[in-house]
């Protein structure tokens, strides 16, 4: 048969949906290294290739946005509206142009995470759409009501005519998808050895005593770094770039490193509540502290996830940003569900990939 190829559409928000579709797309790639992978996002290239090793072809195209968002918590509602109803406004045209690419380029499959517009591509294409996510954006907007409810239903009824969701842990139930595989958690896996990297960024604190914060691609503008002055015997982790000079404070800067390689040196992983540093966390067994989210509809399903099945420490906004962090004191909870949560995402999606490849 033909070499098969495998367009990967990913929603332009932060970089969680990039780095948790990646996975899947490097999983894809080890497993049948004949597969052409076609990364579409805006993404950049540099973030694909901390995670697929192997040659892939970068289209940088939007199709959808998320949110715009100032930083990983401060959201533009007002101008995330316009810019919907401008791709709304241009739908037909943005369809017409991907469908002339992907029969172009002999595309045999869409995997997307989780671009509305993408089921009407495959459509038009006559090809498969299939889509993974442990949400959707009509989720997060109907949330916001007023007019953002015809937007959703909008977006609700390009969803319902995907043709397979795998969907994610940590999920809504998504129920405007017609065909749903559940499957495990998905995300990168750590690159270098624990010995290796404590000797490399000179980490002499000891495992409980250092710390990882890492707030998405967006970073957080209030950080309370003070607080760093009282923990001076422990070491914490940033990749935030403009982060303050602090004697215990190590920012990472090299971008071959990625967060999920620092997680098995740490005793406990700071985020905001987002689905690829809490999955990868869970994958690793790495304690996650957080605080809700109540703008945001997908928050309080990823907290649950948490509650349930991993050790978490979820803090009020009052605790995190004015408190003076005694919380790194306390020992995080255990998860309510005696039984663990699959964690077998990346495989599984890719395995249904070649099966499916492998069919034609």
């Amino acid at each position: 048969m033909e070499r098969p190829i495998l367009y990967v559409a990913i929603t332009n928000h932060g970089f969680g949906h990039a780095t948790r579709t990646a996975s899947v797309a490097a999983t894809i790639q080890k497993l049948c290294p004949e597969v052409l992978l076609i990364m579409v996002t805006t993404a950049p290239r540099w973030l694909l290739e901390c995670y697929i090793e192997g040659d892939f072809i970068h289209r940088p195209r939007s199709f959808d946005l998320g949110v715009i968002q100032a930083d990983s918590l401060t959201m533009d509602k007002e101008a995330t509206k316009e810019k919907l109803l401008d791709i709304q406004k241009h739908q037909n045209s943005l369809i017409a142009s991907e469908v002339n690419f992907i029969r172009q380029n002999r595309v045999n499959l869409i995997l997307a995470d989780i671009p509305f517009l993408t089921p009407l591509f495959a459509k038009a294409a006559n090809i498969p759409c299939w889509m993974m996510s442990n949400f959707g954006w009509d989720l997060i907007y109907r949330d916001w009501g007023d007019e953002f409810i015809a937007i959703a239903d909008w977006i609700s009824d390009c969803y319902s005519k995907c043709d397979r969701l795998f969907r994610l842990p940590f999920h809504e139930p998504m129920q405007v998808f017609n065909n749903i595989t559940d499957v495990g958690l998905t995300g990168g896996s750590p690159r270098y050895f624990a010995d290796d990297l404590r000797a490399n960024w000179r980490i002499t604190a000891p495992l409980e005593k250092t710390i990882l914060l890492t707030f998405g691609g967006l970073g957080l503008n209030q950080i309370p770094y003070d607080n760093l002055k009282h923990f001076l015997d422990w070491q914490f982790m940033i990749f935030d770039q403009s982060a303050p000079d602090l004697p215990n404070l190590i920012k990472v800067t090299d971008r071959k490193y990625r967060p999920v390689d620092f997680m098995s040196i740490c005793g406990r992983v700071i985020s905001k509540p987002g689905y690829g540093t809490f999955a990868e966390a869970t994958r690793l067994g790495i304690p996650l502290v957080t605080i809700p989210r109540d703008d945001f509809a997908e928050a309080a399903f990823l907290l649950e996830g948490i509650v349930n099945y991993h050790q978490h420490q979820i803090l009020t906004p009052t605790e995190f940003f004015h408190g003076t962090w005694d919380f790194l004191h306390q020992q995080p909870q255990k998860p309510k569900q005696s039984q663990g949560v699959a964690k077998d995402g990346n495989e599984a999606i890719a395995q249904a990939i070649i099966r499916y490849f492998r069919s034609l």
